[in-house]
């Protein structure tokens, strides 16, 4: 920021010692003269909280379908050092950050932890500035299409998990899977798995693995409950 430019977030600060402090990497104010140098983790602590309580408020707002375990899933892939990283890239981040001389020689303009972390002091420079909103607008398209992304990938499989910590919140109820099927040639089964509450049988699904025909039953369950 010594050229008097800022990272690209479409925010212009009121405060610019806000920011400043925000990309100061901690080498570069242990080796600043300046009395008023500070290094960046204490907006990174804050930057930290700000961009989980927005991806949290994003996904409750837009998924309302997805059950709670997908919910964590889907927000860890949001608020994670590579995800960070990328926004860090998107806006030119690292040719903004005050470095020490050890810190620059050694590439860390562009190591992922240094950008993730700056990209978190830079959140945090931005609510205490301006408050949550120009945080939000900046976020929003990455939560967009970050989410989308982690959908398509298949993140959010794990439903055996999703529904057990459905379940778990009543600890009179029980579930279990039973395989009460398999057909077709040995190298090429599909397998039948039933899904018992308690024990009464409640869905069934199908797969190719015997793991793959429980997840499906469980994703029946959660359809079955309204929780996709």
């Amino acid at each position: 920021m010594e050229n008097g430019k800022q990272p690209d977030i479409g925010y212009s600060f009121k405060n610019p010692a806000l920011l400043r402090t925000a990309l100061t990497h901690s080498s570069y104010a242990n080796e600043s003269h300046e009395k008023d140098t500070v290094c960046n983790e204490r907006l990174e602590f804050l930057g930290d909280s700000v961009l989980n309580m927005l991806a949290a408020e994003y996904l409750f707002g837009n998924f309302s379908r997805f059950a709670e375990g997908d919910l964590t899933r889907l927000r860890a892939s949001l608020v994670c050092e590579g995800a960070l990283f990328s926004i860090a890239c998107d806006i030119g981040l690292g040719e903004h950050l005050l470095l020490g001389h050890g810190e620059e020689r050694s590439g860390g303009r562009s190591r992922p932890s240094v950008l993730a972390d700056a990209m978190e002091a830079v959140l945090g420079a931005m609510y205490l500035d301006g408050g949550l909103e120009p945080a939000r607008r900046f976020l929003v398209p990455y939560f967009e299409s970050g989410s989308a992304s982690a959908i398509k990938k298949h993140t959010l499989c794990d439903y055996k998990t999703a529904l057990q910590e459905i379940i778990q919140k009543n600890k009179q109820e029980l579930i279990c899977y039973k395989v009460t099927d398999a057909s077709g040639p040995e190298h090429d089964k599909t397998f039948t798995a039933t899904l018992y509450l308690n024990t009464n049988p409640l869905t069934t699904g199908r797969g190719k693995s015997k793991k793959e025909a429980e997840q499906n039953a469980a994703k029946a369950a959660l359809e079955l409950m309204g929780e996709l």
